[in-house]
């Protein structure tokens, strides 16, 4: 399978990799208008570098794209592969407009099925373990759900500024997460957000710390606690709550061992520095799912119609942190 990296960010950095390695695909080409970024990649990786990401899209001879270019770009790039018959996995968000995000997702039409968005998180072998668990009933009816993401770092303003807010942003992934777990949809969304340590984002009218409560039809609960700035590193925890039980996804660290000594009890090595990191093996399934999808003709496991929901939700977040009330969603 030739599949072409469209954007050699930092994103299409891991996705290159994955699909080099991947026995069934070959990278046949890596797009980027700042073509020394493409040539750098396929330096490492294999592949042709282009420009033109329109480019990659219309050579006959290629399958799949991969598309990791900005936000602003993901509709176009994604209803113009689709169309012209080649399998696409776009990174979240579809778009930072819900209006503009459901009209691409009526636009796709038939080609729907074709195209798998970028919830790598889904593919965390910890996050799907506790999906499947509570599936199987080892928790009993499902309570509670309380996820924590925190950065390590606050992102360069530059970012920010296009990044659409904390909620579209980061939060996003973490509300795909709520949904996948809960296995419903939740009915009403409650924010609080904060400007704790980065003053300068009120004229961006984002937000360094927020908290989020999802309540579903049938009262299933789910908080989402989310900071930019984490001192201890990357936070990624996640624990679910039912009438048999609990479970808990703890973060990951690059050693097991606990160190005891006079001075300290329980010492253990920093945790994985950020996403790149953290998530390598998710990125890596994520890959696996894709091409599977593809091979076997079954339907994607991530679907536009599921990242539209997504930001439906970080919308309504936005909305409830920015007007402190609750907002119900039909």
């Amino acid at each position: 399978m030739r599949i072409a990296i469209l954007g050699a960010g930092r994103i299409g950095q891991v996705h290159a990799a994955n699909v080099a390695r991947h026995n069934d695909a070959f990278l046949a080409a890596v797009a980027d208008p700042v073509i020394e970024n493409a040539q750098a990649l396929t330096a490492a990786w294999g592949g042709v570098a282009l420009a033109d990401p329109v480019e990659a899209i219309q050579n006959p001879d290629i399958d799949a794209v991969i598309i990791g270019t900005p936000t602003h770009t993901h509709i176009d790039l994604m209803l113009a592969a689709a169309k012209a018959g080649k399998a696409v996995l776009c990174e979240k968000p579809v778009d930072l407009d819900i209006t503009k995000a459901y009209a691409a997702q009526r636009a796709l039409g038939e080609h729907a099925s074709q195209v798998m968005l970028g919830f790598n998180r889904r593919f965390d072998l910890g996050f799907s373990e506790i999906n499947q668990r509570i599936r199987n009933g080892d928790i009993g009816d499902l309570h509670q759900v309380i996820i924590t993401s925190r950065d390590p770092g606050l992102a360069p303003m530059g970012y920010l500024k296009n990044s659409g807010g904390i909620f579209r942003d980061m939060v996003i992934h973490d509300f795909d997460l709520a949904r996948w777990i809960l296995g419903e949809e939740p009915v009403e969304v409650f924010a609080t957000g904060s400007r704790l340590f980065a003053p300068e984002l009120e004229a961006l009218g984002d937000y360094d710390t927020v908290m989020v409560q999802l309540r579903t039809a049938s009262g299933k609960q789910c908080q989402i606690n989310c900071s930019r700035q984490a001192i201890y590193g990357y936070d990624q925890r996640m624990e679910v709550f039912g009438s048999g039980g609990m479970l808990l996804n703890d973060n990951l660290r690059a050693t097991p061992v606990r160190r005891y000594s006079k001075q300290e009890t329980e010492a253990r090595g920093p945790l994985l520095n950020f996403f790149m990191e953290r998530y390598s093996d998710a990125y890596r399934l994520e890959i696996d799912a894709f091409i599977s999808a593809i091979k076997q003709g079954t339907p994607m496991p991530i679907t536009v119609h599921d990242g539209c929901m997504a930001l439906r939700l970080a919308d309504a977040a936005q909305l409830s942190a920015d007007t402190h009330a609750a907002v119900a969603l039909d």
